[in-house]
Protein backbone atom coordinates (compact mmCIF):
# COMPACT_ATOMS: atom_id res chain seq x y z
CA UNK A 1 0.00 0.00 0.00
CA UNK A 2 1.21 3.45 -1.31
CA UNK A 3 0.82 5.99 1.54
CA UNK A 4 -0.53 9.71 1.06
CA UNK A 5 -0.54 12.59 3.61
CA UNK A 6 -4.12 13.18 4.47
CA UNK A 7 -5.04 16.83 4.27
CA UNK A 8 -6.66 18.34 7.29
CA UNK A 9 -10.13 17.94 5.93
CA UNK A 10 -8.75 14.18 5.01
CA UNK A 11 -7.81 13.29 8.54
CA UNK A 12 -11.25 14.89 10.21
CA UNK A 13 -13.36 12.84 8.20
CA UNK A 14 -11.22 9.84 8.71
CA UNK A 15 -11.11 10.59 12.28
CA UNK A 16 -14.98 11.03 12.60
CA UNK A 17 -15.38 7.96 10.78
CA UNK A 18 -12.75 6.08 13.17
CA UNK A 19 -14.22 7.37 16.03
CA UNK A 20 -18.18 6.21 15.46
CA UNK A 21 -17.19 2.51 16.18
CA UNK A 22 -15.29 3.39 19.70
CA UNK A 23 -16.04 4.33 23.10
CA UNK A 24 -12.45 5.67 24.00
CA UNK A 25 -11.73 8.44 20.93
CA UNK A 26 -8.64 8.70 18.75
CA UNK A 27 -7.43 12.32 18.44
CA UNK A 28 -4.91 14.04 17.06
CA UNK A 29 -1.50 15.05 19.12
CA UNK A 30 1.53 16.68 18.24
CA UNK A 31 0.61 16.13 14.57
CA UNK A 32 -0.04 12.16 15.05
CA UNK A 33 -3.15 9.84 15.43
CA UNK A 34 -3.01 9.19 19.24
CA UNK A 35 -5.25 6.82 21.82
CA UNK A 36 -4.33 6.39 25.20
CA UNK A 37 -5.85 2.25 25.56
CA UNK A 38 -6.65 1.43 29.45
CA UNK A 39 -6.69 -2.51 30.23
CA UNK A 40 -7.71 -4.72 33.39
CA UNK A 41 -4.43 -4.99 34.26
CA UNK A 42 -0.54 -5.27 32.51
CA UNK A 43 -1.18 -8.87 31.61
CA UNK A 44 -4.34 -7.32 29.57
CA UNK A 45 -1.72 -4.22 28.05
CA UNK A 46 0.80 -6.73 27.15
CA UNK A 47 -0.83 -8.96 25.25
CA UNK A 48 -2.93 -6.26 23.15
CA UNK A 49 0.98 -4.63 22.71
CA UNK A 50 1.72 -8.60 21.34
CA UNK A 51 -0.87 -9.31 18.78
CA UNK A 52 -0.44 -5.26 17.95
CA UNK A 53 3.30 -5.94 17.17
CA UNK A 54 2.37 -8.78 14.85
CA UNK A 55 0.24 -7.07 12.69
CA UNK A 56 2.71 -4.02 12.60
CA UNK A 57 5.54 -6.30 11.73
CA UNK A 58 3.98 -7.69 8.75
CA UNK A 59 2.65 -4.60 7.47
CA UNK A 60 5.96 -3.08 8.14
CA UNK A 61 4.19 0.16 10.00
CA UNK A 62 5.22 0.65 13.54
CA UNK A 63 4.11 2.69 16.37
CA UNK A 64 5.41 4.99 18.67
CA UNK A 65 3.87 3.59 22.24
CA UNK A 66 4.86 3.34 25.86
CA UNK A 67 3.37 0.77 28.65
CA UNK A 68 2.68 2.05 31.80
CA UNK A 69 0.82 -1.10 34.18
CA UNK A 70 -2.55 -1.64 32.14
CA UNK A 71 -2.06 1.73 30.26
CA UNK A 72 -0.67 1.73 26.40
CA UNK A 73 -0.05 5.17 24.57
CA UNK A 74 -0.47 4.78 20.94
CA UNK A 75 1.22 7.30 18.43
CA UNK A 76 0.90 6.68 14.60
CA UNK A 77 2.30 8.66 12.05
CA UNK A 78 3.62 7.58 8.64
CA UNK A 79 6.96 9.53 8.39
CA UNK A 80 8.23 8.71 4.99
CA UNK A 81 5.06 11.08 3.97
CA UNK A 82 5.66 13.39 7.08
CA UNK A 83 1.97 13.26 8.43
CA UNK A 84 -1.10 11.20 8.76
CA UNK A 85 -1.96 8.31 6.32
CA UNK A 86 -4.34 6.27 5.84
CA UNK A 87 -2.08 3.48 6.84
CA UNK A 88 -2.29 5.27 9.92
CA UNK A 89 -6.52 5.16 10.31
CA UNK A 90 -5.95 1.14 8.94
CA UNK A 91 -3.81 0.32 12.13
CA UNK A 92 -5.92 2.26 14.68
CA UNK A 93 -8.77 0.32 13.44
CA UNK A 94 -6.71 -2.90 13.58
CA UNK A 95 -6.13 -1.87 17.07
CA UNK A 96 -9.11 -1.21 18.41
CA UNK A 97 -10.29 -4.53 17.74
CA UNK A 98 -7.27 -5.91 19.28
CA UNK A 99 -8.48 -3.79 22.15
CA UNK A 100 -12.15 -4.83 22.35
Amino acid sequence: MTAHKLSELGVSNALKSLNSETVSPWVIEDGKLTKLFQFKDFQHAFGFMTMSALYVEKKNHHPEWSNTYNKVKVQLITHDVGGVSEKDFDLAKRMDRFAG
